[in-house]
């Protein structure tokens, strides 16, 4: 009788064979058709049994280093289950983990996902406002946290389940005593593959957060397309850069690894140095490395070529990655940075997969299990469009919906697609280029206007570390755009500076997308290091209201040379 392992295992098993097959895994690949799916109890501990390989790496800036088998991993996670299941935790409830990466966070997660609980990952950075938010709107029973945030459920009334990891707290249930129970779990039942296993609070870069609810289905199934994007082989040593609590976290230090055979390794460290962690990755063997743009471009500061890196594929998430960086590791290692696209709704649906051509600035073609279409406002299939997704299948790695907010999942699922919010551009051989959020798109001089394309530019210079490009209201022209710009280590704001990166820009866009006013600050951020976008174009549009500038900031007319070549 065929199983739901066996469905499983045979659509991973196509991915894995054809990873660098992409016009055949693309046509021929299926979701398996589950109807019941418990991905801890049927994939993870099926796959962990008298398997002594590293599932799990963990290294401390300090040195201490922790290993643990797939073998072991099963076992501790059954115990943690055990006692989860002692402390009251039923199929369907819903429990609050706020964790850093410790290897408690991995077993918690394989003990809530065979208890049938729901999980609502959460960053330490949260503050009490979010943790407020996240408990009314996310119907909290249960929380766990390390011993150092405890005090931040101080104030939080309620009858909840308090489980503390690494010390003890009056009141709170210590997490070491799991190790006492019992080796072998028993579930009180088959998992539906539809019931709910993760809700997301979003990193909100526009507004309020939303509520992502995810399925057995959709995310451990559903990322089965990440694995493949990623370039997962059984036996990889897998680093992802990313903090817990967001769901780029469950895509490449949980599920995707796992559903390859991959061992997850963690780096963990006070304050990021770029150089402490490349040394890191060439001394621990990383095969396969994914960070965000961010990092890369931290990266990219360091002389790449010294590290003895033994890596097979290099991928950049959670931002577009801009051309100039994907070209300085090109050189640095005669490896291909691979883009690729994806939401907390999903999993990766867009992606430059191993093995393929890369277009600069094109986040690739869309993976396996995802039909992609890019609609005009009148809905109508177009060359530049807003990113959608065909409901007709309906692509397994798509959310469940907007938890209790119906009005929302059916907005965004009208007409036989998910919308995702984002623009962009497909080329005659189908490859798509990320323009920008709806809502980041903007005219001047009754152009549009791709942030994107012009911070591409910014980030060439030299002396630009980051940048992001917003709308300044203007009198003749509606808007024009300008740059905030972030330097590198030892540059310094200056009237000269900021001319010669306008002149610099100037020769490379067309007149149109020239930028004509940069401001030297740093950048708004979310706790997920995401730009907020809509917080800097506020700021300006105050700044524009009240005719002031900011202590650092540069207008294309504040150099006579510049109009001259106008």
């Amino acid at each position: 009788m065929r199983t739901a392992t066996d469905a499983f295992r045979d659509a991973r098993h196509f991915l894995i064979s054809h990873r660098q097959d992409y016009e055949t895994a693309y046509r021929d690949f299926r979701w398996p058709q589950l109807t019941t799916f418990n991905w801890a109890l049927d994939w993870f501990d099926v796959y962990a049994r008298n398997n002594d390989r590293t599932a799990l790496w963990v290294v401390d800036e300090n040195g201490d280093e922790t290993k643990l088998s797939f073998r072991e991993l099963s076992e501790r996670s059954n115990r943690v289950a055990n006692f989860l299941r002692a402390q009251g935790v039923r199929r369907g409830d819903r429990i609050l983990l706020m964790l850093g990466n410790v290897v408690p966070l991995w077993e918690l997660m394989l003990a809530a996902i065979k208890l049938g609980a729901v999980v609502i990952p959460a960053t330490t950075l949260l503050a009490r406002d979010d943790l407020d938010d996240r408990f009314d709107r996310g119907g909290v029973r249960h929380m766990v946290t390390g011993a150092a945030d405890a005090v931040k459920f101080a104030d939080i009334a309620g009858d909840y389940t308090r489980i503390v990891v690494g010390g003890e707290v009056p009141g709170w249930t210590g997490f070491e005593d799991s190790a006492a129970a019992d080796a072998t779990f028993v579930p009180d039942g088959p998992t539906a593959a539809n019931d709910p296993i993760l809700l997301y609070f979003t990193s909100g870069t526009t507004s309020k957060p939303k509520l992502v609810e995810h399925s057995h289905q959709s995310y451990p199934v559903g990322h089965l397309s990440t694995m493949y994007w990623l370039g997962l082989q059984e036996g990889d040593v897998h680093l992802n850069i990313s903090s817990p609590g967001w769901a780029k976290h469950a895509w490449s230090c949980f599920f995707a690894p796992w559903n390859a055979g991959a061992t997850i390794f963690i780096y963990n460290y006070t304050r990021f140095t770029a150089k402490a962690v490349l040394d890191t990755v060439a001394r621990c063997g990383v095969t396969t490395l994914c960070a965000p743009p961010t990092v890369w471009r931290l990266f990219i500061q360091e002389d790449l070529a010294s590290f003895p890196v033994r890596l097979r594929e290099v991928i950049g998430a959670g931002e577009p990655l801009n051309p100039e960086v994907i070209e300085q590791v090109r050189k640095a290692w005669g490896l291909t940075l691979r883009d690729g696209y994806g939401q907390t709704e999903t999993t990766a649906q867009i992606g430059n997969s191993p093995g393929q051509t890369l277009k600069p600035g094109s986040m690739g073609r869309p993976l396996p299990g995802y039909r992609v279409a890019l609609l005009d406002l009148d809905g109508n299939e177009a060359d530049e469009g807003e990113i959608a997704l065909a409901l007709d299948p309906r692509p397994t790695g798509l959310m469940l919906g907007y938890k209790d907010d119906p009005a929302k999942t059916d907005q965004v699922t009208a007409g036989g697609f998910y919308r995702t919010g984002d623009v962009a551009q497909r080329d005659a051989d189908g490859y798509i280029t990320y323009v920008g959020r709806t809502d980041d798109v903007f005219k001047a001089s009754d152009y549009r206007i791709s942030p994107f394309e012009l911070e591409s530019v910014l980030i060439e210079h030299p002396a630009v570390a980051e940048a992001a490009v917003v709308p300044s209201p203007d009198p003749l022209r509606l808007a024009v755009p300008k740059a905030v710009v972030v330097l590198v280590a030892g540059e310094r704001p200056s009237a000269e500076l900021a001319e010669d990166i306008l002149r610099f820009v100037r020769v490379r866009l067309a007149p149109y997308k020239r930028i004509r006013r940069i401001e030297f600050a740093e950048l708004p951020k979310t706790i997920s290091g995401k730009i907020r976008r809509v917080e800097l174009r506020k700021h300006e549009n105050d700044m524009r209201a009240h005719d002031t500038r900011g202590p650092s900031e540069y207008w294309e007319e504040d150099f006579p040379e510049l109009k001259v070549l106008a």
